[in-house]
């Protein structure tokens, strides 16, 4: 009788074409280490920057839109980068810690008085009349006129209706601030033709001393404005038309206590 063989099994191997050293996946990989690595290097020098820069950092990455960049026209706060307007980081940690206070106390009556204007429907009626910037001096707030909307009585230091709300909202958010204020006064170049002498120059400085007033008579602790300034009509805001309304503007500034 004839015995049969058992039948060896057959084996089938198959090539691939993943992998190895013509595949993508140490790509995928490289890339991850080098994108950890930058993350790394990011993180390390913002534990080497002062409190305030950090904190400026961190609000950023919280609210992105607190930080506009570039100065505008409109009712927000003008800043030309992430860390514009900041001040300088040279002197004692001790010094670098109040001007960091103080610089987030800035921002922050800066951007409650943009809320609070908001609130009283003027955000959008006054946003080419109206800037707020933090600059090295401090918080610097703009009230410019137009022909169609003027702050006073033309050639007067009465205040408008329109005025009166803005000032005293802005009173009550810097009350909330120890800093002392400066307010200029600047006019277009009509000249009067009266015989009393009275010219640009009283017009100015009158016009700073009306804005004084309502804003103590709104609560502001007497003696925090500390600086009445008239320029006349010394320093345009438009040089080439020297009648335009917009060179009768009003600035106040909440001065830094804490200086480079």
């Amino acid at each position: 009788m004839k015995t049969e063989l058992p039948q060896k099994p057959r084996v089938i191997v198959k090539k691939g074409h993943g992998g190895g050293h013509h595949g993508g996946a140490w790509k995928v990989a490289y890339a991850d280490f080098v994108t950890t690595m930058m993350a790394l290097f990011i993180v390390l020098w913002i534990v080497g920057q002062n409190s305030g820069t950090r904190e400026a950092i961190a609000q950023y990455f919280k609210d992105p839109g607190a930080l506009p960049h570039k100065t505008s026209s409109s009712l927000v706060l003008g800043y030309s980068g992430l860390l514009s307007g900041q001040i300088p980081t040279d002197g004692s940690a001790g010094s670098q810690d109040a001007r960091g206070r103080e610089e987030r106390a800035l921002r922050e009556a800066a951007e409650h008085f943009k809320e609070t204007m908001e609130q009283m429907g003027l955000l959008e009626t006054l946003r080419k009349q109206v800037t707020i910037e933090l600059t090295r001096d401090g918080l610097r707030i703009e009230l410019r006129e137009r022909d169609s909307s003027p702050f006073f009585r033309l050639g007067s230091a009465i205040v408008l209706p329109e005025m009166k709300p803005i000032l005293e909202n802005l009173a009550r958010v810097v009350d909330r601030l120890p800093n002392h204020i400066t307010i200029e006064g600047h006019t277009d170049s009509r000249k009067y033709s009266s015989e009393d002498n009275y010219s640009n120059w009283e017009l100015s400085t009158d016009r700073t001393n009306s804005a004084r007033r309502i804003m103590e008579a709104a609560g502001l602790a007497p003696g925090r404005i500390d600086r009445l300034v008239g320029h006349a009509d010394r320093l345009p805001l438009i040089p080439d038309d020297h009648l335009n309304a917009m060179n009768r503007r009003i600035t106040i500034i909440v001065r830094r206590q804490e200086k480079a």
